[in-house]
């Protein structure tokens, strides 16, 4: 169902809430990526959500509100995560909280703390609203393929196993939320997103950055979406270049390889297959993961990437990438032959 996404009408959001109240599924987007949302108080229904994505059941969902009240009848929210979440609330920004007793132990994984958020999207909010429940929604993607940023890409993966799409165009940010857990001194980052680090120690102080989200490995124990498990990967094999790109192109090309390179921030070479992801990080952040669905439909054996700089969204961006990539970086030549089994 196509719909406005500044202004939605209210019957297209009446009938998708009448789905969520009857137990369906309902992609939905947001200002990040689209959501493959259910009733958060209805077991079965979030059960679905597993089942359709091919989800591993120890990854939890997020769970997303309308409104600070709706939150805090679902987690017991610190008061300096309160502080925040009235600033920074709709927006990117996911808190890991200690859950109340009522919400069904599937959406959490079993965990005892909850993840969080109102989303800054007039189709969401006004969809969660609607229903007059939260609605516990990762994104609308099968388990380890890109995030889809467009209705067509939630067809394309879920097809029947979604009961209805609004399709309110290209999301705003095309990368998931940032993921904060407040239940740890100092507050631990779990998933780098659009609100910054920069931005969360503006308010909190001092923040933890594990290695895990940077992209550097996996966490131990999923207590956050994007912590664990295959994520963001494109069927194309892809790899991480930190040098001069024109030349590790050219080293691929002369093995006999065809490549794709993907176009960061002004970084490109000649290639089999070329694709322009941004020139800015926000740029490159809202366009990467409609980058690597096209790159799947480009006839090449390898891709490579430039990295970008750490700061701001592009923390996110590198941490999508090194996970698309399976945290395949190459630093020199002979790094990226060794890569390549060369």
């Amino acid at each position: 169902m196509r719909v406005d996404p500044l202004n939605p009408r209210g019957e297209d959001v009446a009938e998708a809430a009448a789905v969520i109240r009857s137990g369906g599924l309902v992609a939905f987007p947001t200002e990040t990526v689209y959501g493959l949302g259910a009733d958060a108080f209805n077991a079965e229904a979030s059960a679905r959500i597993f089942k359709a994505k091919g989800r591993p059941a120890d990854n939890p969902l997020i769970v997303h509100v309308s409104s600070l009240d709706m939150a805090l009848e679902i987690g017991d929210m610190p008061d300096r995560a309160v502080e925040v979440a009235k600033r920074a609330w709709p927006g990117p920004i996911t808190f890991v909280v200690r859950k109340r007793a009522e919400l069904p132990a599937v959406v959490t994984a079993g965990l005892p703390t909850v993840a969080l958020r109102c989303p800054a999207h007039p189709v969401a909010l006004r969809l969660i609203e609607a229903a007059g429940t939260p609605i516990a929604a990762p994104s609308a993607n099968k388990a380890g393929r890109p995030s889809p940023t467009e209705a067509s890409h939630v067809v394309e993966d879920l097809g029947d196993s979604v009961d209805l799409v609004l399709d309110a165009g290209r999301t705003f940010f095309g990368v998931e939320s940032t993921i904060i857990d407040v239940t740890r001194e100092p507050p631990v980052l779990l998933r780098p997103g659009p609100f910054t680090v920069e931005e969360l120690r503006d308010i909190l102080g001092d923040v933890e950055i594990p290695p895990f989200a940077r992209g550097l490995g996996e966490a131990d124990v999923a207590l956050a979406p994007g912590m664990k498990y295959r994520h963001y990967a494109p069927e194309v094999p892809l790899i991480l270049v930190d040098f001069d790109l024109a030349s590790a192109t050219e080293a691929v090309r002369g093995l006999g390889l065809r490549v794709a390179v993907l176009c960061l921030a002004g970084k490109c070479a000649d290639a089999d297959a070329t694709i322009y992801v941004g020139s800015d990080p926000y740029e490159i952040a809202k366009n990467l993961y409609d980058a690597l669905r096209r790159l799947d439909k480009t006839k090449v054996d390898i891709a490579l990437v430039p990295t970008v700089a750490e700061r701001g969204i592009g923390l996110a961006v590198m941490n999508r990438l090194r996970k698309a990539s399976g945290f395949k970086l190459a630093r020199n030549e002979a790094e990226l032959r060794g890569l390549l089994g060369r």
